[in-house]
């Protein structure tokens, strides 16, 4: 059975699908992303999916499937590169992909991450300031 390769970036993960995806190469591909995640720490997870020209509503789910594990995991995930004709056949079987941001392209996907990223650190400090006001008067 052949893989899908998980690339680490930085703090992301980059998984650029560049065979058919069958049921079974996307059911190991989203065992080996919680691995990943899991392994490596980190924050965001990009799927590209522009060599893929059709996705059936099977690999449809697994990608809403992973983006639910990723975010259970503390992993944001961004699929990039979804051509028109794979949006429009999603939305055609009524596959919303919840919990999955898009964007055009790997790039806009990292800058998409980036921003998530420092709002959810803004705000994380925002509650800590909000939980122990002592802290902030402290010397």
């Amino acid at each position: 059975m052949e893989r899908v390769p998980v690339l680490k970036i930085g703090d992301i993960l980059l998984v650029s699908i560049q065979i058919d995806m069958e049921d079974q190469v996307a059911l190991q591909l989203q065992e080996d992303l919680a691995d990943k995640i899991v392994g490596t720490g980190c924050h965001g997870v990009i799927i590209d999916i522009s060599a893929l020209d059709i996705v059936d509503s099977f690999v449809g789910r697994t990608l809403a499937t992973i983006a639910s594990v990723s975010r259970v995991l503390d992993a944001e995930t961004v699929v990039v590169g979804m051509r028109p004709a794979v949006a429009i056949t999603l939305v055609e079987l009524g596959l919303s992909l919840p919990g999955i941001r898009t964007a055009l392209n790997v790039d806009l996907g990292i800058e998409l991450l980036a921003r998530h990223r420092a709002e959810t650190d803004f705000e994380f400090a925002d509650d800590e300031d909000e939980a122990d006001p002592a802290a902030v008067l402290a010397p």
